[in-house]
C-alpha cells in the first residue's frame, strides 16, 4: 500500500467533521457580520448613540463569536488531521500560527466591543467627552478589518498551497483562494464588507470537502460491489 492510499484511507474518516466545522464557522461569522452591519455603519467614526440604540442586536452578535472561533479551531485541526503524513512542517506551522492569530484577534475585537457597550450603557456623554469611545471604536476597526484580515489572507494562501500539493480539494479552489487572499492582503480596511470574504471562502472549501467525501465514499462502495 503506497503513501497516497494510506492518506486516503485516513482522510476518509475526517472530512465530514472538517466540513461541518467550517460550515458552522462560516454561518456564525456571516450572521455576526450581518447583525452588526445592519445595526451600525462600518466607519470607526460612527455616532455613539447609534451603538446605544442597537446595543441588544450587537450584544447578540457578540455572543456568537466564541462559538464561531471554536468551530474555526476545530476546522483547522481536522484539516491538519486530513493531511496526515503528507503535512509539511513549514506550511503546517504557518497554517496553525495564522489560524490562531486570526481567532485571537477575532476574540480581542469582540472583547473590546463588549467592553465599549458596557461603558456606553453607564453613561454615553462621559465616554464621548473623554475620547474613550472614539479610541475604542478605532481599535476594534483596526484589529478586525486590518490585522485579523491579513492573518486570514495568510491562512488562505497556506491552505491553497497545501491543497495544490496534496489535492485535498479541487485545483480551482486553490487558485480562487490565492485570488481572494491577495485581495485581503492588499486591502486597506476601507471596504465595508471585506470581513465577510474569509467566512465565505471557508464555506466554499468546506462544501468542496464534503462533496469530495461523498464522491470518494460512493466510489469506494462501487469498488466493493464490483469486487464481490
Amino acid at each position: 500500500m503506497n503513501q497516497e492510499s494510506v492518506l486516503l484511507g485516513k482522510g476518509l474518516k475526517t472530512p465530514r467533521a472538517a466540513a461541518i466545522a467550517g460550515i458552522v464557522f462560516a454561518g456564525l461569522s456571516i450572521a455576526v457580520e450581518l447583525l452588526i452591519r445592519s445595526s451600525i455603519e462600518a466607519s470607526p467614526l460612527g455616532a455613539a448613540q447609534e451603538v446605544v440604540n442597537h446595543s441588544k442586536t450587537i450584544s447578540r452578535a457578540l455572543t456568537l463569536i466564541p462559538f464561531a472561533g471554536i468551530a474555526f479551531l476545530w476546522f483547522v485541526a481536522v484539516v491538519r488531521d486530513r493531511l496526515g503524513e503528507l503535512e509539511d512542517r513549514f506550511f503546517a506551522t504557518v497554517l496553525l500560527a495564522s489560524g490562531l492569530l486570526y481567532v485571537a484577534m477575532f476574540f480581542v475585537s469582540a472583547a473590546l466591543a463588549g467592553g465599549l457597550l458596557l461603558v456606553l450603557g453607564s453613561g454615553t456623554e462621559n465616554v464621548i467627552r473623554s475620547g474613550a469611545y472614539a479610541v475604542g471604536r478605532a481599535q476594534i476597526h483596526q484589529v478586525m478589518n486590518i490585522y485579523a484580515i491579513k492573518m486570514a489572507g495568510v491562512f488562505m494562501i497556506t491552505v491553497s498551497t497545501i491543497s495544490l500539493r496534496t489535492r485535498i480539494v479541487a485545483r480551482w479552489m486553490s487558485f480562487l483562494g490565492y485570488a481572494l487572499a491577495s485581495f485581503l492582503l492588499l486591502s486597506l480596511g476601507t471596504i465595508e464588507w471585506i470581513p465577510i470574504v474569509f467566512p465565505l471562502w471557508v464555506l466554499m472549501i468546506s462544501l468542496c470537502i464534503l462533496i469530495e467525501r461523498f464522491r470518494d465514499q460512493s466510489n469506494a462502495e462501487q469498488d466493493s460491489t464490483l469486487a464481490v
